[in-house]
């Protein structure tokens, strides 16, 4: 029946693909909402255009055009796994079409709201060091909150000046690391160090590979990592919600301001696509048309 193949398919996104367990949340009910609407006993052999047709316009009444992409992305991947694994012959996805959306430009923090950012953990209480490295090593590589998690000491080259980074699909690439982002995360290291010594006195389980630590010993989460910048934000007084992929919109838009080209860009997040990196362009125009409205005799207004 369809919810035991959908369980199969999230198995093999986890297994074989390695996706992260917010995506295979998020695969996994979007597919499931899927199968309350078709009946999650039918059988995956009778799923036709026309079911598809119908759920299709039941998200279109419910749901922003976003949302819909999201959720018919995600039955295209479950149907072409069915394929794959000769379940089916043919998907019933070919003639449905992901409804047109709306571009939004990426929120990314000037140069001096970023530094605003940086300075605002201040030199107080232990996890201040911690905070610090966090905030550096999002602007420095433009690291994924989800790559900054799994980031283990064995990822980090000091003498190279580079990290190691396990991005969407088990893909790894090779990002630079800054020299201040290098500071910071030896300023960190001690601390750690001492946290992992006083766990390891009471008995408690820790993770020595986790390069960012809970006081519990163990590896920092997503959420955590989104709260304390949200915080941090607000701290310095940045009128706009900060977040981690607002660190690394930043990175992106920063380099591309300062001459980098696209390409490189793509390589550094570590983007399959360079379409996926071209949203970066609009902003790059906006600020040359900034600095073009500044610079240029024949554009001054009076």
């Amino acid at each position: 029946m369809l919810t035991d193949y959908i369980e199969r398919f999230i198995t093999w996104l986890t297994d074989e693909k390695g996706y992260s367990p917010h995506t295979i949340v998020n695969y996994r009910r979007d597919l499931l909402e899927f199968a309350d609407e078709a009946g999650r006993e039918i059988d995956v052999g009778a799923l036709d255009t026309r079911i598809i047709r119908n759920y299709v316009y039941s998200l279109n009444i419910k749901n922003k055009s976003s949302s819909v992409a999201r959720k018919l992305s995600a039955l295209r991947t479950f149907f072409k796994f069915l394929e794959q694994e000769n379940v089916i012959t043919h998907t019933p996805m070919g003639s449905i079409s992901t409804p047109k959306q709306e571009q939004h430009l990426p929120v990314y923090l000037s140069v001096d709201e970023v530094f605003a950012l940086l300075e605002s953990p201040g030199n107080g209480e232990n996890f201040a060091a911690r905070d610090r490295a966090v905030l550096e090593l999002l602007y420095s590589t433009g690291m994924r909150v989800s790559e900054l998690v799994a980031c283990n000491l064995s990822s980090l080259d000091f003498d190279s000046e580079m990290v190691r980074v396990k991005g969407k699909g088990n893909r790894e690439r090779i990002v630079p690391i800054g020299q201040q982002a290098i500071k910071t995360l030896q300023a960190y290291f001690p601390v750690r160090q001492e946290l992992l010594r006083n766990r390891l006195q009471q008995g408690k389980k820790i993770d020595k590979e986790a390069v960012f630590l809970n006081n519990r010993g163990t590896r920092l989460t997503a959420r955590s990592i989104e709260r304390l910048i949200a915080e941090y934000g607000r701290k310095a007084g940045i009128d706009k919600p900060v977040t981690p992929h607002v660190l690394r919109h930043s990175f992106a838009t920063h380099l591309l301001e300062m001459g980098a080209d696209m390409r490189s860009v793509q390589e550094l997040l570590g983007h399959a696509s360079l379409s996926t990196t071209q949203k970066y362009t609009h902003l790059d125009m906006i600020h040359l048309m900034k600095v073009y409205d500044r610079a240029h005799p024949k554009a001054r207004r009076k």
